[in-house]
């Protein structure tokens, strides 16, 4: 790292920081897409039907919400760096169970325990990024998070496909998943490591009253001058409202700021993305893609959501959140509108249907993908931020883990279609809402954004 001139800031040391806190992105996309290569052959292992696939694919949904809820006020109480260690440590340890599991209900236990660790980190790399990062690169810096996400799921595709292409059927069951689901504790490892130089969030120690420390961090983000303003800024926003309780949430700001949070975290997940991530041998089955044509088009999502959250790093800072958001929400509108009338129509296009789908997943990653956490991290005031960004990351996990427990048996029952269909519809649902509801926060201050609501 070079030397971080006080006067200035170092831009090295923003982004630093800012890509170690977004390595939380990196184990929520690992293990995303982990259970896609070794569902199939734990079903096989342990004899269950599509209800306890959905089950086990969603169960570290639901330690994910309760990790959701426990961050809030937990790293209120103990700082952001904190609680983002006790994530990777969590999820660790969820992984060495996961791999010498034996029973499907030992699976799920460490699902769960994997859960609670990449639900906090899902919320507080975001709003650690957002803490520290200027206003002006402050999109970007957030978006790593999302990029992260797609560096997660490509690599695991590819461990995938490593270790189950071409190897014997009975040594799937017997041992394939098991690496691959042990394997997930490396990405938390590194985690882990890249943490521990970090710094706390300043706007987290001025609440504590720590404003020297806080202070020496924000010149090497800033420089000497930016860092003696934001200094100000920050204490006479937490001053205005020094008394911290859930009596907050009563506040008509604080109450818009929320609904808005809340509804977006929602549509992130109805939209559809991780049914396509968590189920994808399945999706492209039903598509046509099967046998090589099928890993294909699986790793071509992990390629496609990166090149996706690349191009909105360049945009968001540029063309605005709302803009981005509305415009790929038209896109993935139409995106899945084709793949369902692929399906309900039998086209018989497999490659075509997959590009389709490639495409609305290029869509998402540029769009609603990492604008969302984007907006997530901007949108709530400084004295609510972690338990408000909590509260919407449950509610996110909740719409995550209902998709994921339904679709297989909507799959089942009523075919890719209707699946699809849904799914866009929702699309149109989230354009319509960023139209009329979701604020600009393009180039300003948290404290400025703070007052939109107001």
């Amino acid at each position: 790292m070079n030397k971080i001139n006080s006067e200035k800031g170092s831009i090295v040391f923003i982004v630093f920081i800012s890509i170690a806190a977004a390595f939380g992105g990196l184990l929520y996309g690992y293990d995303s897409a982990l259970i896609s290569g070794a569902i199939d052959s734990i079903q096989a292992r342990f004899q269950f039907g599509s209800a306890m696939v959905g089950f086990v694919v969603s169960s570290i949904l639901i330690g994910g919400a309760i990790g959701v809820l426990l961050s809030g006020s937990f790293s209120d109480y103990i700082g952001r760096k904190k609680v983002l260690i006790i994530s990777a440590i969590l999820f660790a340890v969820s992984s060495i169970f996961q791999a010498t599991a034996p029973s499907v209900t030992i699976i799920v236990l460490a699902r769960l325990v994997g859960g609670l660790g990449i639900g906090m980190a899902s919320v507080l790399s975001v709003t650690y990024i957002s803490e520290i990062a200027p206003s002006h690169i402050r999109g970007r810096l957030s978006s790593i998070y999302q990029f992260a996400c797609g560096i997660g799921i490509i690599t695991v595709y590819f461990v995938n496909a490593g270790i189950m292409n071409g190897v014997d059927p009975a040594w799937k069951i017997s041992t394939g998943w098991r690496l691959i689901l042990g394997l997930g504790g490396v990405p938390a490892l590194l985690y882990l490591l890249v943490l521990l130089p970090i710094p706390e969030s300043p706007r987290w120690l001025i609440g504590k009253g720590k404003n020297e420390e806080a202070q020496s961090i924000l010149k090497k983000i800033s420089g000497t001058v930016e860092a003696n303003k934001e200094v100000d800024i920050i204490k006479n926003s937490i001053k205005a409202n020094e008394k911290n309780s859930w009596d907050d949430f009563k506040s008509p700001k604080v109450k818009k700021a929320l609904k808005v949070g809340i509804i977006l975290a929602v549509l992130q997940q109805l939209v559809g993305i991780n049914v396509i991530i968590y189920y994808a041998p399945q999706v492209f089955k039903a598509a046509g893609a099967g046998g090589d044509l099928g890993t294909v088009t699986i790793l071509s999502i992990g390629i496609s959501g990166t090149l996706g959250v690349i191009c909105s790093m360049w945009l968001v800072d540029k063309l605005g959140r709302k803009k981005l958001l509305m415009g790929g929400c038209i896109g993935m509108a139409c995106m899945q509108g084709l793949v369902g009338a692929s399906l309900n129509f039998n086209w018989n296009a497999p490659i075509l249907t997959s590009s389709f789908i490639i495409l609305y997943l290029f869509m998402f990653n540029v769009s609603m993908g990492p604008v969302v956490w984007v907006i997530l991290g901007e949108i709530f005031p400084n004295k609510v931020r972690g338990r408000a960004m909590a509260i919407s990351t449950f509610f996110m996990w909740v719409a995550n883990w209902l998709i994921s427990q339904l679709f297989p048996m909507i799959l089942a029952n009523f075919g890719g279609s209707a699946a699809f269909a849904i799914f866009g519809i929702m699309c149109i649902v989230s354009f319509f809402y960023a139209w009329m509801k979701v604020p600009e926060t393009k180039d300003k201050s948290l404290e400025e954004i703070e007052q939109i609501w107001a």
